[in-house]
């Protein structure tokens, strides 16, 4: 099923696929929100701008976010304060606080209706044993500034033991935003391509050539924006962050519904804000997160969220169901700027946490100026080629222990299941002849088998009984029980086996 900003979206700016080789100042892969908000900002410098994307206008994660607009990313300026400094998690604030202000203007200034509001945004607990974490972050949040505040109410029908709440945060309709910043790129005489796939970047003397399709863009400068980056050297972003997938459901909730926009501070998190649908408003229920490629079931996914929504809205109705995943970066800091030290002229945004809406315009307004070589007082904060991005060694320790198993342990081990034990409309991986077989039957119980090893690096990918995908669980790639490539940073589709059954 279609997220709902995609749902209520349908159709085209009849754009055309790359089918001859071009030239431009600045080529940006991805046509999600920051490969868009790039394009806008460069293009409205006189730049000569192309954005390619793999399918249409914002339809993989930036069409399925939560779109909610805040410098409010969790629980997340102590962690910055002590892990970093004051005046880095100043500069984090004062940085996603300007996305704020940068996507009202551009909003206002160009006429975009994407159901743009004013809302403010709480991080709550329900365990009175969590309150500390609160208050802590409350002091910390005060202390750069801003006007945040404790509070023990809000119109969420849960009772809560304690919120932070930051004012003056937004939530829009993304897709709609995106679309209008599509016309406004060609109207600046920009182009914008799509149903076309990146698949390499050479350079030639002091310019790059971007190959795609059956031809190539000559170009100055590159960004990429296609939230995982497909190369891999330089760079090694691979060693450097993974991908979580997380769910969302709409729901008619059939009565009135509170304001602003929330989100727990401890598992099972649930989020929480509304949308404009036809005559009123909707619920967006998210969570139920968990690594791409872990082992799953519908009871932790969207069930968790269907079973939450029916005890607080007991008359309510599920509209829309769907997921997406985010780039988690290990010290929980986007990477944005130069690709690598050795590339340059390529530039990079990506690893946004979940939260994507005011780091992707952080992150357009960062690569513009190190394109027309002004100075950016944020970009030493995010900078991407950081050399000691990596806090969190516990989960450093768990990628690289996923990465080997996944790449070289799993791959000898024999699979427990075999032909006849996969049920129908279910997946599993199975041994044939020594070689392992990755099997998906259908509802009738027709047979679709592939290679289960992501094209990326090699990983064996896992069955995704929720979405009847095959994930991998090291860098987060999916493909459809067909084999055909769904996600990044993965290009290229699994090998389809032929398999005799008699």
């Amino acid at each position: 099923m279609n997220s709902y900003w995609i749902d209520s979206t349908q159709g085209s700016l009849h754009l055309d696929s790359v089918n001859e080789n071009l030239e431009t100042d600045i080529c940006i892969i991805g046509a999600g929100i920051l490969g868009l908000t790039t394009a806008y900002y460069l293009s409205k410098e006189n730049m000569n701008v192309i954005v390619l994307d793999k399918y249409d206008i914002g339809m993989k994660a930036s069409g399925n976010t939560t779109a909610k607009i805040t410098s409010q990313h969790g629980l997340i300026y102590n962690y910055l304060y002590n892990s970093f400094s004051k005046d880095f998690a100043q500069k984090y604030l004062d940085a996603n606080e300007q996305a704020i202000m940068n996507i009202k203007n551009i909003i206002e200034n160009e006429n975009i209706e994407c159901d743009f509001e004013i809302k403010s945004n709480y991080v709550y607990t329900t365990d009175i044993s969590e309150v500390p974490k609160i208050e802590k972050e409350v002091d910390i949040v005060k202390s750069l500034g801003f006007n945040c505040k404790f509070v023990n109410n809000t119109s969420l029908p849960i009772k809560i033991s304690g919120a932070i709440e930051f004012p003056n945060q937004a939530q829009f309709h993304p897709r709609k935003y995106m679309l209008s910043l599509a016309n406004l790129i060609l109207k600046n005489n920009s182009k914008i391509y799509i149903n076309t796939c990146v698949f390499d970047i050479k350079k030639d003397k002091n310019e790059y050539l971007v190959f795609a399709n059956n031809n190539y863009i000559r170009c100055k400068y590159v960004v990429l924006a296609c939230h995982y980056p497909f190369l891999n050297i330089p760079g090694f972003y691979f060693l450097k962050m993974y991908q979580d997938t997380s769910y969302v459901i709409g729901v008619d909730t059939k009565t009135k519904l509170f304001d602003g926009m929330y989100i727990n501070n401890t598992p099972p998190i649930y989020s929480f804000r509304t949308a404009k649908y036809k005559d009123k408003d909707i619920l967006l229920l998210g969570g139920g997160g968990h690594k791409t490629g872990d082992e799953i079931n519908y009871n932790l996914t969207y069930g968790a969220l269907e079973k939450e929504a029916k005890k607080l809205y007991p008359n309510s109705e599920i509209l829309y169901r769907w997921n997406t995943r985010d780039c988690i970066t290990l010290d929980k800091v986007p990477y944005i700027g130069e690709f690598s030290n050795i590339y340059p002229n390529i530039y990079i945004g990506t690893g946004f946490n979940k939260w994507g809406m005011t780091s992707s315009n952080v992150a357009a307004n960062i690569i513009k100026d190190k394109i027309l070589g002004n100075s950016n007082k944020y970009e030493d904060v995010f900078s991407s080629t950081r050399m000691s991005p990596v806090k969190n060694r516990w989960e450093m320790k768990n990628m690289i222990k996923q990465s080997v198993s996944s790449i070289v342990i799993d791959k000898f081990k024999i699979p427990s299941d075999t032909l006849e034990t996969i049920e129908n409309n279910s997946g599993s991986i199975i041994d044939i002849n020594g070689q392992k077989v990755g099997i998906y039957k259908d509802s009738s119980g027709n047979i679709f088998a592939v290679h289960p090893i992501c094209t990326h690096l090699g990983c064996l990918l896992s069955w995704n009984n929720v979405d009847k995908t095959w994930d991998c669980p090291c860098h987060g790639s999916r493909f459809d029980y067909m084999g055909k490539n769904i996600y990044d940073p993965a290009i290229k589709n699994l090998k389809i086996l032929d398999i005799d059954l008699s």
